[in-house]
């Protein structure tokens, strides 16, 4: 059996029809543009772009949002193509599946898999620790962790997880609809910070716009928290100037993070030939806008050295540097209400990779029955709701929060190649949208994202590997042996006729 067998977009689109196997189609554009939204837009726009404004940018933090943010849309693109032409559950697992092969699909639905539950488990488990800290702005003291049988256990993970594992499985809709309510709030929250912020804003504080390059403090450091391309190279790491840039465009593009998660769900949008590609560009644009405010006025309310200088900067730290400290507390309650939609986008999407994955034969089948009622892969739900809870309650998750960018970015990288494949293969299929100048821009937002991942750490490099021998063991004992497709070619092969009979 080979391992290059591909799934044809009509056996695809077919599985989304059977029965006790299916999803129900509620989701339109405004559903799909609010989850982008709710996914991207977390804990990272308070947090992240002061800390790459600060150890890496400068004021040019603005642009390094702006990098990252053109690498999402190239790769968003070719996520669009794809979701609008095979509209099934899956993302960049079902439409690697259906150009580069088996091996590969398994490999990107493992990546997937990496990206989700390690982000959805840091994301909860952050969630805990800001929902402490607003109960601290009301004088109320609730630790965020309790005592069980020796253990420390973060309670808030299994609050959360818990709320919206029970939301999901009850309906997309449902579930959609509270989400909107926690968008709209961090949204309003976002654009009040902006606009007070704006009131401080310095321009002196933009000069100079990109620092001149120096040293990191500390020499080339240990070659662990070295960059890959540092230490394939010999470069010593250096803070600002262009390559700080660059490495500062590597860490916001943890913002931007989420956008694929919106293509999991393409089994259930409604006309996703159009509404697709509307919702997923919507979101994008709303958030990059949102992120580029945020970072000009982050870096024109302080110096950029004042960043630097924090323990931990945030959002925060710019508005008690110029005594606007009450902001602290508007920007705590922003934090818990955005990263309350981000667990529940995850876990949306991470369970339906799982669903396709198992509907395929390369997890256990069993896994990927729907409700008659709902139509809601019920058991894959609760499942990732119960590990993604007891990581986050149970685990340090901090150590694994460049996980999720590797996962990521490498599942950009083989749907940027998956597009051009597809277009030699299947010139015939109707496209609702295209990617405009292919191959040129799938090939630019395939080197783009290897880019990226190349200015990720070498022991998230070292960590990556392990998750994909510990993937490729499962394919081989189980995946490979249970795959429907392989089955079904195996059958095929039986029953035809012996050509030496003749």
């Amino acid at each position: 059996m080979s391992l290059w067998r591909t799934k044809s977009i009509e056996d695809s689109l077919a599985d989304s029809h059977l029965e006790h196997r299916s999803l129900k189609r509620t989701l339109g554009t405004w559903d799909l543009m609010v989850m982008g939204v709710a996914v991207a837009v977390g804990a990272g726009i308070f947090s992240v772009g002061a800390r790459a404004a600060g150890d890496y940018a400068g004021p040019s933090v603005s642009l390094a949002f702006v990098l990252a943010a053109v690498t999402c849309a190239l790769a968003i693109m070719c996520y669009a193509e794809f979701a609008s032409t095979v509209p099934v559950a899956g993302s960049a697992y079902t439409f690697t599946y259906a150009t580069l092969g088996e091996l590969l699909a398994w490999i990107i639905g493992w990546d997937l898999i990496l990206e989700m539950l390690t982000a959805a488990a840091v994301i909860a488990k952050y969630w805990g620790i800001y929902l402490s800290l607003v109960f601290e702005l009301w004088n109320w003291n609730v630790p965020d962790t309790i005592n069980v049988l020796g253990l420390e256990v973060s309670w808030g993970p299994f609050v959360i997880v818990a709320v919206f594992t029970t939301l999901l499985v009850l309906g997309t809709q449902l579930s959609a609809r509270v989400g909107a309510v926690f968008t709209i709030i961090k949204v309003a929250i976002v654009l009040f910070v902006i606009v007070v912020g704006a009131f401080f804003v310095k321009v002196e504080n933009y000069s100079p716009f990109i620092p001149e390059e120096r040293p990191t403090e500390g020499g080339t450091g240990d070659a662990w928290s070295q960059s890959l391309f540092s230490f394939l190279t010999g470069a010593a790491p250096a803070q600002y100037g262009v390559f700080g840039l660059l490495a500062g465009a590597s860490l916001v593009f943890f913002a931007f993070i989420g956008f694929d998660v919106v293509a999991t769900s393409a089994e259930e949008v409604r006309d996703p030939q159009k509404n697709l590609p509307r919702g997923i560009f919507g979101g994008l644009a709303i958030v990059t806008v949102l992120y580029i405010g945020v970072s000009l006025v982050l870096t024109g309310m302080v110096p950029y050295t004042t960043l630097a200088e924090a323990e931990d900067p945030s959002l925060a730290t710019a508005f008690v540097a110029v005594g606007a400290d009450w902001a602290a507390q508007v920007i705590s309650v922003g934090i818990l209400a955005g990263l309350t939609t981000v667990i529940m986008v995850l876990l949306l999407g991470l369970a339906r990779v799982l669903f396709a994955m198992s509907r395929d034969g390369l997890l256990p089948r069993s896994l990927s029955v729907t409700s008659d009622k709902r139509r809601t892969p019920v058991r894959i739900q609760i499942l990732t709701g119960v590990v993604v809870a007891l990581i986050a309650g149970l685990t340090d998750v901090g150590l694994l929060e460049e996980m999720i960018n590797i996962g990521t970015l490498s599942a950009f990288v083989l749907v940027s190649i998956a597009v051009i494949v597809l277009r030699k293969k299947r010139p015939d299929l109707p496209r609702a949208f295209k990617v405009p100048l292919s191959p040129f821009l799938p090939i630019l937002s395939a080197v783009l994202c290897l880019w990226l991942m190349l200015n990720l750490t070498t022991l998230t490099w070292v960590r990556f590997g392990i998750w994909l021998a510990i993937g490729l063991l499962i394919y081989f004992v189980y995946g490979r042996r249970n795959s429907v497709l392989g089955r079904e070619q195996a059958r095929l092969a039986s029953t035809a006729p012996d050509p030496a009979a003749d």
